[in-house]
């Protein structure tokens, strides 16, 4: 018999002690307590508002990125975090410059319309080429490239429905990302979607496209809903559409950075919980909902644990990624979470458990949490905690935790889940609309509250989420 098979049979016949899973009572009525305060008093608030007002959009690598890290790093420590520190890191940063489009020919008019991040600019005057529509990815791989070479390559999937737990956004973003490297393959000239977005206005939803080995593809642009209808309508009539599209964004040479900041445990500081959001944004708004409303939530948390006057038992860390909205051509620049990750070496084999907030500032209405914790003792403490301000333990398990905190799964680290309701999320996403007047700061708050109150529980607790995950793995072959 193997080592694991017989570990996995004394698991089994509980001859080896199992994973804690349980939560005593102090602990649980102090969350409630914490919980309750923050319902009624956070900074969160104050928080997003400061960094949208003072800094505005926050796109990754720009001056307006690292003065805002370098004003959080002094909010964290105002607001009691020790060991402040702002990791940098080499990034290939993304100006969009000007942009426009138009339809040209004999129905001329004009479209609203915005350049895809790290897309090129166009040549000088613009690209006018005819279009040829798709409606799915694989229908533009399968297409012969005589049928696209030097026209526009236009994907239509169709207008994206608004759900609670966001499950559209996958199949559209994936159109974002690649569409513009297969576009380029084929000879096309540029390339077109529509806005990977729930909403109907006249507002151009942006994101990154992908690089195809380190260089970039065709000048790649997102139509506003009522534009990208208005392409549609007219292919479907029959018409020949011809357009004339411009971009002068360019590329260069920066640093993005994290901020780190620690409310040290009190008896085992080396034990880490990570909360994780990014600091970085789009241009076109103020990045409120995307994501300063996730640094504002999670650093609202561990100050009403800090403000309760207890000590947590671990240690209580919250990130403030860089460069999370931008992709890069070589694995050698950005992406903060993988800088956060790499640099903890052998220190990420204590970190317990990481959660990132990263979904707007709408209410929280689920906890999900890692293997092996359904059904445990920890679970239904953590929902005696939270089924009062509305939030249902799921029976879902979390297994991905975000872009930022996402790194950290590959070494071993669980995720945890507060599921946001993304209904409006992405009507507001990417847009000139994510702005601070579309924060509720009630619905803010709910997400302060359930943040606090189940940080508190992990980290007061001696719960190994990493040996419940093991035990579940291993599970299966005991049967």
């Amino acid at each position: 018999m193997s080592l694991r098979l017989l570990t996995v049979s004394a698991l089994a016949l509980g001859l080896v002690a199992a994973p804690a899973v349980a939560q005593d009572a102090r602990t649980e009525a102090q969350a409630a307590v914490i919980r309750d305060a923050a319902l009624k008093s956070n900074v969160a608030l104050d928080y997003v508002t400061q960094i949208t007002t003072r800094f505005g959009p926050r796109p990754a690598g720009s001056r307006s990125e690292q003065q805002a890290a370098a004003w959080a790093a002094d909010y964290l420590r105002a607001q009691g975090f020790q060991n402040v520190r702002i990791e940098e890191f080499p990034l290939v940063g993304w100006e969009r410059g000007e942009d426009s489009g138009a339809i040209i020919g004999a129905h001329p008019q004009p479209l609203v319309l915005a350049a895809l991040g790290h897309s090129p600019a166009t040549p000088r005057g613009g690209i006018e080429a005819d279009v040829v529509r798709f409606t799915t990815l694989d229908d533009l791989r399968a297409a012969p490239d005589a049928s696209v070479r030097g026209k526009i390559v236009y994907v239509d999937l169709g207008q994206m429905h608004p759900m609670q737990d966001g499950s559209g956004y996958g199949p559209q973003t994936r159109v974002r990302g690649a569409g513009p490297g297969v576009a380029a393959a084929k000879g096309a000239a540029a390339f077109i979607l529509r806005s990977v977005g729930s909403d109907e206005n006249r507002l151009p939803h942006t994101g990154t496209t992908q690089y195809v080995d380190g260089k970039a593809t065709v000048p790649s642009f997102a139509l506003s809903a009522p534009d990208a209808d208005q392409v549609s309508r007219l292919i479907a009539l029959g018409e020949p559409v011809r357009l004339r599209l411009s971009s002068t964004a360019r590329t260069y040479q920066t640093h993005s950075q994290n901020v780190i900041g620690d409310l040290p445990g009190a008896t085992r500081p080396d034990e880490i919980i990570v909360l994780g959001s990014h600091m970085d944004s789009w241009d076109q708004g103020t990045g409120a909902i995307d994501d300063a409303a996730g640094g504002a939530i999670t650093i609202a948390a561990a100050k009403a644990i800090a403000a309760s006057g207890q000590r947590a038992a671990r240690t209580i860390r919250v990130v403030l990624y860089g460069s999370e909205e931008v992709a890069q051509p070589t694995r050698e620049t950005g992406n903060g979470g993988g800088v956060y990750a790499r640099n903890q070496g052998a220190a990420v084999e204590k970190h317990i458990i990481a959660g990132e907030s990263d979904f707007g500032a709408d209410r929280v209405y689920a906890l999900r949490l890692p293997a092996g914790a359904q059904g445990s003792d920890f679970q239904k403490a953590a929902n005696r905690v939270l089924y009062p301000i509305g939030v249902l333990s799921s029976s879902q398990v979390e297994t991905e935790g975000g872009v930022d905190v996402g790194p950290l799964g590959p070494l071993g680290v669980p995720f945890f889940g507060l599921a946001q309701d993304g209904t409006r999320y992405f009507d507001l996403h990417h847009t000139a609309n994510d702005t601070l007047d579309k924060i509720d700061p009630a619905q803010l708050s709910q997400n302060v509250a359930a943040w606090a109150g189940l940080v508190w529980l992990i980290a007061d607790s001696d719960v190994d989420f990493r040996a419940l995950r093991q035990a579940a793995a291993a599970a299966p072959s005991a049967r």
